[in-house]
Parts: C-alpha cells; sequence; structure tokens
C-alpha cells in the first residue's frame, strides 16, 4: 500500500539531525533541518474548506501552518501534506479525489522545502535523537501544577538537565522539572529531588475531581496517578457515613468526603502534610467538617479512633452510618492494622455495623492479591480468605503493583475478649468474581449499607 511504502521510505524524514546525538547542554540552533514535502496548489478562497475535507492527509507538525501562501502566485495557497501518506496523487482516497474534483482542483502532487527548527520537533523526537542510541525515552512523567516530576534512569543522568529543559519547552504551562533521587520517605511519604531545569519554585497549585488542593511538593506526598482512587473510595460514601484518614495527606480522600456532608477524621504525622491539610480544608470550605490531627499512625487509631468508634457504635440505634477508615500509605500500612486488635470494649455491635476498611500495599509477589490478604489477616491474626475484596490500583513498576484490600473488621478482632475463628465458620457464602485487571475478588455477602 502508498502509505506504508511512504512510511518505510521516509522513517528519518522528520527526526532531527543525527549530529544532536550525545548532546548534554541543549542547543536550539543544533536541530535546523531542511526536508522535502508534498504540497498540493489551491486557490486561496477554498484552502481552509479544503483542508477540513483533506484531515488525514494534511501535515501535522508541531508549529507548522498547514496552509502557506504560494511564493509564486499569491491568489493560491499551498497546502501541506503528510509525506507518511500522500506521495503522489494516487496516495489520495477516493472521497478524497471527488472533494478535489466537486472543487476543481488538480490533484497533482508539488514538492516543497521545508524548514524544520527545534520549535518543530517532539519532545520524544529531540530525546530519541540526542540519547544514547537503542535507550529508552521519556515515555510518561507525573504533572503536578507547574512542575513537571521525573523518575530518570541511570542511563539518562547524563542528560539529565537538558531533558529538564526540553520537558518545559514543550509542555505549556510547565515551568519546573524535577527528577527524584531516593525512594519515598517511610515516614512522612516524601522524597528528595533535583531540580533539573527551570524556577525552583515548589509551591504548586492542583486541581483533582474538582477540588483544589495548595501544598508545598517538595514537603508532601502528591501523587496525580491517584485520582481514580480517590474518587472510587469517594463513590463509597453517603452522606452521614463517618470516615477516618489515617494517612490524609494533603487531603485527597479527606475533602472529597466531607463535600459529602461526611463526618470525617483525618490525619497525618508530617507536620508539612498536617499544615496544608487544614489549610485545603479551608480553601474548599469543609474546615468546619473535618477534625484533623497530627499523630502516629498507630496513635490516630488507639486514641480519635477508638473513642469516635466507641461513641458511634455504641449510639448505632439513634442512627445508622457506614464507618469507613482509609489507609493509604502502601509501604507500610498493613502494620497498623494489629492496632485494630481487641480495640474497642463491651459487647459487640452488629455485624452490618462494623468499620469498613481500605488498606493499601504494594507487591511484587507472583500472587499479589494473595499476598496482600496473607499478610494483612496475619497483622489481624484472622483470615481475610472470605471476608474481603482486593482491588489493583495501578502498576507501579515491573513486577510491583498497588493494590487495595478492603473488609469488615470481624467483631472477634475489634473488640476484646472475643474469640476469633481462623476457620471462617459462621462467614456467609463467598461471591466470586473476575476484575477488569484480571484479579479474582472474593466478596462476602453481608447486609447493604443504609
Amino acid at each position: 500500500m502508498p502509505e506504508m511504502e511512504a512510511s518505510k521510505s521516509n522513517c528519518e524524514l522528520f527526526s532531527p539531525p543525527s549530529d544532536v546525538r550525545g548532546m548534554t547542554k541543549l542547543d536550539r540552533t543544533a536541530f535546523k533541518k531542511t526536508v522535502t514535502i508534498p504540497v498540493l496548489k489551491v486557490r486561496k478562497e477554498i484552502a481552509n474548506r479544503l483542508l477540513r475535507s483533506l484531515k488525514r492527509a494534511a501535515l501535522q507538525r508541531p508549529g507548522i501552518k498547514r496552509v502557506i501562501e504560494d511564493p509564486e502566485d499569491e491568489e493560491c495557497r499551498l497546502i501541506m501534506l503528510d509525506p507518511y501518506k500522500i506521495l503522489t496523487h494516487d496516495s489520495f482516497e477516493k472521497a478524497e479525489l471527488s472533494i478535489l474534483s466537486q472543487l476543481n482542483v488538480n490533484p497533482q502532487i508539488s514538492k516543497y522545502n521545508l524548514e524544520l527548527t527545534y520549535e518543530n520537533f517532539k519532545s520524544e523526537e529531540i530525546l530519541g535523537a540526542v540519547l544514547p542510541e537503542g535507550q529508552h525515552v521519556i515515555s510518561g512523567f507525573s504533572r503536578v501544577g507547574h512542575i513537571v516530576h521525573l523518575n530518570l534512569r541511570d542511563h539518562q543522568l547524563p542528560f539529565k538537565h537538558l531533558i529538564g529543559q526540553v520537558m518545559i519547552d514543550k509542555n505549556p504551562g510547565i515551568t519546573s522539572a524535577v527528577n527524584k533521587v531516593n525512594n519515598i520517605d517511610n515516614t512522612y511519604r516524601n522524597f528528595e529531588m533535583e531540580v533539573l531545569s527551570g524556577e525552583e519554585n515548589m509551591m504548586t497549585k492542583v486541581r483533582e475531581n474538582n477540588y483544589i488542593y495548595e501544598f508545598d511538593f517538595s514537603k508532601v506526598y502528591w501523587n496525580p496517578r491517584l485520582s481514580t482512587e480517590h474518587s472510587r473510595i469517594t463513590d463509597l460514601l453517603k452522606s452521614g457515613d463517618v470516615l477516618f484518614d489515617v494517612f490524609a495527606g494533603v487531603g485527597p480522600f479527606t475533602i472529597p468526603a466531607a463535600k459529602k456532608n461526611c463526618t470525617v477524621f483525618a490525619n497525618d504525622l508530617n507536620p508539612e502534610s498536617h499544615k496544608w491539610l487544614l489549610h485545603n480544608c479551608k480553601l474548599n470550605k469543609v474546615g468546619q467538617k473535618v477534625k484533623v490531627f497530627n499523630l502516629d499512625g498507630k496513635e490516630f487509631l488507639q486514641g480519635p479512633v477508638k473513642e469516635e468508634l466507641q461513641q458511634q457504635l455504641e449510639r448505632s440505634e439513634e442512627r445508622n452510618p457506614s464507618i469507613h477508615i482509609v489507609m493509604n500509605l502502601p509501604a507500610k500500612a498493613i502494620e497498623f492494622l494489629s492496632a485494630f486488635r481487641s480495640l474497642l470494649d463491651g459487647q459487640p455491635c452488629s455485624s452490618e455495623l462494623l468499620p469498613r476498611v481500605h488498606c493499601y500495599s504494594f507487591s511484587k509477589d507472583v500472587n499479589p492479591v494473595e499476598d496482600v490478604r496473607r499478610r494483612a489477616g496475619a497483622a489481624l491474626g484472622v483470615s481475610l480468605e472470605v471476608r474481603s475484596s482486593v482491588h489493583l490500583v495501578r502498576n507501579v513498576a515491573p513486577n510491583k503493583v498497588m493494590l487495595c484490600i478492603t473488609f469488615q473488621i470481624p467483631a472477634a478482632v475489634l473488640y476484646k475478649n472475643q474469640t476469633i475463628s481462623l476457620e471462617n465458620d459462621e462467614e456467609p457464602p463467598v461471591k466470586r468474581q473476575k476484575t477488569d485487571n484480571g484479579f479474582l475478588e472474593e466478596k462476602t455477602e453481608t447486609a447493604p449499607d443504609t
């Protein structure tokens, strides 16, 4: 087919000049290049109308006009065509030839020498030409307000400042590029970063799911890839429910829950996260609906959470809210589950009132679902085989996934002086279903939330 032939013969056409290979300091002037492309000569009064009918065939390159003046005839215009798709007039599709005939346009193709500059190349083309041949090129990044956050590999580090500048140049609104230089700190969930290019201002504002968050990105944890997960949990909540957000960060679970008129208790050990959590609650006008704490997760569970749970469950006859506990610290959250063991005094509440936990974890296991179930069950001292569902949140790295295990805390775990049955003899039957991500979810049949 003509397009396939064109692709083979022009594969280098829009590649930057070969002599930029190995460049470590960005020289934009080195990217100048002249290429010969096909053009179609048309009367100027029909040029824009015809362009709409030739979307498939028209050239689409950054910063290049698809209709230009004809240097030899001021009454005509030249429509730039894609050399990968149009070799001769025979490359036009039937519908396109029909339009040309209707408008009395000669389909004969002419050639035009087009000068390309740095502005006309895409970021992946520039980096692919600069980095060592055959090496991985930047394919994804996180955007946090005006900041682009990269996680460069070792072979990319000699080019880090050039990469940062290219990312700023090619992404409108980005004014700073940073690279993570160590793993997330398990205590405060932030990481050391290096500014590669642009301004050093890490104070940023982001909008997620119609809520606004402001924070210093260098001092708190924020991951834009969790937007869907924040919504998924929020969608489980109803007005009047209670949410305990154990590792709240700057508020991406807390604020949407408060907006749904839930009672929210939010905690984070990081003083900076605590500060911005308070700020964002006020910014989103939910300051009166959220109680904010600056405690270790275990202290929060065994203090404010215990006290409020005891009160909520004792007055369950008057009102019947669902109680949710979110634990989004995937590197360590499962370790905190042991805090629920014998947490409450008195007679157990009815099973449908028991708190529902959403606990996040990483796994590198060949069977991550069973791995998370096993570790969470071990922390609680009870099998979760038929008491839980597991949701795949995202692939973090090759052979590493982030998951969320959801379960109601068994009364025998939550209350003191109760006998724990490891056999799950009295558990309701299990409903199994395949998730979209290929994981097997196991869900117990329980009374619906009211």
